[in-house]
């Protein structure tokens, strides 16, 4: 494929996985709409269990569709053509502009590679025929040099539009320079060309002392330092689980929420706009649970796997315990299934037929009895009574559903969705995004207020975050000189 010779391509390769590729392409979309550009971002193949639906239905990676809200585009299944959901044991789900095409195990992945590139690179060029300008992130590490003719993430598409290339290194990792160095060294030849900047991210302290270190780097390289990003906390959604070892529990609220972190959580940022407003905190299988006001049971890439290890714990009684004594106890979509009477598996999940025990919170069963995902944006109304959402009955959520297996139930929270309850406690559904409706998460934090005696105080309006965020990445890059390289100067 060649260029167009219309849209200008900016590539943002990274020198591992979480340096913060995501976040930098997030924020240059931001300031190319600013700029006047219609942008679109685009990730050839990524690897996250944390995903969006679009409106037509396809599901993409969460990165993506932030990257398009931050763009001002609606997310579209050609800017995250190949997207691998891993399940465990080497298989990944393997869906292809946006429809499950089937699991696979690396080796069998890799076969099909070229395929997947030609893919690819078809919806690199729909976008390119759309848009004035793509940012196109890598996935990892960009010099995998073990790997490099299977790659179809990195340098490769870069080539295939002679787009420039950015790297960035994180440099709380350690090593940064190390890493930019050793990253670029290992190219090949006609992908060095292409390099025409590094970036520093995630700094903390006083950047002019990274002053030697920078002016040797580009002695060596011949490839210019754009500058240095501090590090900061913004309310943006994360692109996947190696995100939250990076949180920290706190909120304006004296709110304890427990999220049980499933060895294959997926959609964690369902509980991100948890945290403006209390203290979230990630509870691993044989962690210390405590006394939590409300316990979450979050979305998993393979219920059944999760539902066994869930069980070994200890946390399995300290739930059903907690329930017992009228602590409010959610499920999203996976963790909705697990917090039912069974869960019955026809081999979709786990390749054997098995039923199995759920919590046994609500009265549901769920049966896995056929390879079909239902993926698709929806809206419904609160139909349920009780102490949480009784008070809110009537209105309107929204969410978006990424889910295999049924379960029927006829105590439904919302329309003709999830289940709650006698108590009104114990809420499951398969809706995701739930607590990006204000007067739902508000209804949830005022009843945990209301029963351990506190006052429930509102979080404020944040400003909007994809600004903040360009704003920083702004001050800390030399952006005349990053506009300059996407415009081929």
């Amino acid at each position: 494929m060649l260029p167009n010779g219309r849209t200008k391509y900016v590539t943002i390769l990274g020198t591992q996985s979480s340096v913060g590729k995501s976040i930098i392409v997030t924020a240059l979309c931001r300031l190319l709409k600013r700029r006047g550009c219609r942008v679109a971002p685009f990730k050839a193949q990524n690897m996250s269990l944390n995903s969006w639906v679009t409106e037509d239905g396809k599901e993409i990676g969460m990165a993506q569709a932030v990257q398009a809200f931050a763009a001002r585009v609606p997310p579209g299944a050609d800017m995250n053509p190949v997207l691998l959901k891993p399940k465990g044991d080497t298989t990944s789900q393997v869906i292809v502009l946006g429809v499950p095409l089937g699991d696979r195990k690396v080796g069998e992945y890799y076969v099909s590679v070229d395929e997947m590139m030609s893919v690819a690179l078809g919806a690199l060029e729909r976008l390119s025929g759309q848009y004035d300008a793509i940012v196109i992130e890598g996935a990892g590490g960009a010099a995998e040099i073990n790997l490099y003719e299977k790659d179809i993430a990195n340098s490769r598409v870069a080539r295939a539009v002679d787009s420039p290339i950015i790297i960035v290194g994180d440099i709380e990792r350690g090593g940064v320079f190390a890493s930019l160095y050793g990253t670029f060294a290992l190219l090949p030849e006609e992908d060095k060309k292409l390099v025409k900047g590094f970036i520093i991210n995630k700094f903390r302290g006083d950047a002019s002392l990274l002053g030697p270190g920078i002016e040797r780097l580009e002695e060596m390289t011949g490839v210019p330092v754009l500058g240095v990003i501090p590090c900061r906390r913004l309310s943006i959604p994360s692109e996947d689980s190696v995100s939250i070892d990076d949180k920290k529990a706190s909120g304006p609220l004296d709110i304890d929420i427990a999220v049980i972190r499933l060895p294959l959580i997926s959609n964690f940022t369902d509980f991100e706009p948890l945290e403006r407003h209390a203290r979230v905190r990630y509870v691993p299988l044989y962690g210390e649970l405590g006394r939590p006001d409300i316990v979450i049971l979050p979305g998993t890439k393979n219920t059944v796997s999760d539902l066994k290890a869930l069980r070994r714990s200890g946390l399995w009684g300290d739930i059903k315990k907690l329930s017992g004594d009228g602590t409010p106890v959610l499920g999203i979509c996976g963790g909705y299934q697990i917090l039912g009477r069974q869960v019955t598996d026809m081999g979709v999940e786990d390749g054997r037929e098995e039923t199995l025990e759920g919590l046994g919170l609500l009265p549901v069963t769920t049966t896995f009895d056929r390879y079909e995902k239902l993926t698709r944006q929806v809206k419904k109304q609160v139909t349920a009574d009780g102490p949480i959402l009784g008070p809110i009955k009537g209105t309107a959520v929204t969410g978006y559903e990424i889910h295999m297996g049924k379960s029927p139930s006829s105590l439904p929270a919302f329309g003709d969705d999830g289940c709650v309850s006698a108590s009104g406690t114990v809420i499951g559904t398969y809706l995701h995004g739930l607590f990006e409706n204000e007067h739902l998460t508000a209804a949830l934090l005022r009843f945990a207020c209301e029963k351990k005696g506190i006052e429930y105080m509102q979080a404020y309006a944040e400003a909007d975050p994809y600004d903040e965020l360009a704003d920083m990445v702004r001050a800390s890059l030399d952006m005349e000189k990053l506009f300059a390289i996407i415009d081929g100067n």
